[in-house]
């Protein structure tokens, strides 16, 4: 019989493993957001911090403190500028401003320009000067429906249906809910949805009500008095439209190429989403997060957008004096923890401020290039080449990268489009940038002779003796995702076009 013996021992093992801190994960966390998701964040820590405060922008000569004055141990940095001179010798010009806050403690400053609070016309924000000439709020679609409703339906009981069907309009106008459903829910007869649907229809702007897109195009050219009988087998057939098969609709519309030409043209005057005239969506401006520009010597100034940094006080004298006054161990741990959370909030805007402008001057100066030349010149790159180059980890310049744009003498981009792949070159010569090839396609489409159309076999001939290593499938991907159809397709394009011009 075999006997189990069981015995305790000490061991002693060494492993090493990361421990992710609340406060490692919100400085990670705040890497990739975007300025206003950082703006959010900041409020929401001034929030529950009574050390925390928004800093004031004021004049330049009041953001110091005074000689003598009580400075606190909260500092930051602002970094504002960094000069890529030619052969990119980059000199640091990293400026560290110490200010005052409402009660002289020391402060970190993450704008730099103490009037950037300020509004375009130079009016500070609390300024409601001209708030009487102010334009009024347009009407929203529901608005402008009720007021039709109440003046074209005298009767209550179809007000009440014209009522319940607008509730089922998407931002586009379409009627979204079923008929039938209506009539249940409202307790009326199915026949009289359909009259009152009907009334609706007519309404303006014309289209809205409609229950699919044939059926919109079809109340449009209806209010034109242009919806006759070869329009509407035209409607019927939009799928053949799409695929531009003119030779199908020819034969079923019973009409030649020049009619046809026509009615395509009076089909694309048409409003296919009604409804966002009205409640278009609005659109939200992006703010840079880095602005770039040229200097007369013939290098770039690359520097961070003040607007988008937030400005936060640690207020350490206010730390002080309730610290003081606090007797309970409790409230002085509370206190204590507070300020640690504060001054971690302080370091990571710092280092988050820092790490942005240290990825943005290493793709200026990988894409130098493209700033001077423009797109053809625009280089291969991949996070790891960027992170290679200052020193960081690859999830590290992705997370700076995303959400993040700069403004640049050739227009506002986002970080992310300057990675791009490698499109080998022919003879073993320096690759070429996927998105500098898609431009060169693009090109040459646009540059094709009227009476012939290059093929995708063709184009790939043109690039290869232009030193571009690439296959047909490739450029028939990038002709696709740019939108341009197949040369079958753009040669029946022009031949309706041709068709509808010698027509006007």
């Amino acid at each position: 019989m075999n006997r189990i013996g069981f015995s305790q021992r000490l061991e002693l093992r060494q492993t090493q493993a990361l421990v992710m801190t609340p406060q490692l994960q919100q400085a990670i966390k705040m890497l990739q957001l975007s300025n206003l998701e950082l703006a959010d964040l900041v409020d929401a820590e001034i929030e529950q911090n009574p050390l925390l405060e928004h800093g004031e922008r004021e004049a330049d000569d009041a953001a110091a403190p005074e000689p003598g004055a009580e400075s606190a141990a909260a500092d930051g940095a602002g970094i504002s500028t960094e000069t890529i001179a030619d052969g990119f010798a980059a000199e640091a010009v990293e400026q560290w401003h110490a200010t005052a806050g409402a009660e002289g403690d020391g402060s970190a400053d993450f704008a730099g320009e103490p009037l950037a609070w300020r509004s375009r016309n130079g009016a500070i924000d609390g300024d409601l000067s001209g708030l009487d000439q102010a334009p009024a709020r347009p009407h929203t679609l529901r608005e402008h429906l009720m007021e039709q409703i109440g003046a074209d339906l005298p009767n209550h009981a179809d007000r009440v249906i014209a009522a319940y069907l607008l509730d089922q309009l998407d931002e586009a106008g379409y009627l979204r809910g079923e008929l039938g459903d209506a009539a249940v829910r409202l307790g009326c007869p199915a026949d009289r949805v359909e009259r009152v649907l009907a009334r609706l229809q007519e309404l303006d702007p014309p289209g809205i009500f409609a229950r699919d897109l044939p059926e919109c195009l079809a109340l449009q050219l209806r209010d034109r008095n242009r919806l006759d009988p070869a329009m509407q087998v035209l409607l019927d057939n939009l799928p053949l439209l799409a695929a531009r098969n003119a030779g199908a609709l020819m034969r079923l519309c019973g009409v030649d190429a020049e009619d046809l030409a026509g009615m395509i043209a009076e089909i694309k005057s048409l409003d296919p989403r009604p409804g966002l005239a009205f409640d278009a969506p609005l659109a939200q401006a992006i703010v840079p997060d880095i602005l770039m520009r040229a200097t007369p010597e013939g290098g770039w100034i690359v520097e961070l957008n003040s607007e988008t940094l937030p400005r936060v006080l640690v207020n350490n004298r206010y730390y002080a004096r309730v610290s003081r006054a606090t007797r309970s161990r409790a409230d002085r741990d509370y206190l204590t923890e507070r300020l640690q959370a504060a001054n971690w909030l302080v370091k990571s805007l710092h280092q988050r401020a820092a790490t942005i402008l240290k990825v943005a001057i290493e793709i200026v100066q990988q894409q130098d290039g493209f700033f001077r030349h423009g797109v053809q010149s625009l280089r291969p790159l991949i996070l790891r080449d960027i992170a290679d180059a200052i020193g960081m980890h690859e999830s590290t310049v992705s997370r700076v990268t995303s959400n993040k744009y700069i403004a640049t003498p050739r227009g506002l981009f986002e970080l992310k489009y300057f990675f791009t792949s490698a499109i080998p070159a022919s003879h073993g010569g320096e690759s070429h940038s996927a998105e500098a090839v898609r431009f060169r396609i693009r090109g040459l489409i646009e540059g094709e002779a009227a009476e012939s159309t290059l093929s995708d076999e063709r184009i790939v001939e043109l690039l290869q003796g232009q030193g571009i290593d690439i296959a047909r499938r490739t450029v028939a991907k990038y002709r696709e995702a740019m939108g341009i159809p197949s040369s079958v397709q753009r040669r029946r394009d022009r031949l309706l076009a041709l068709y509808a011009d010698e027509r006007a």
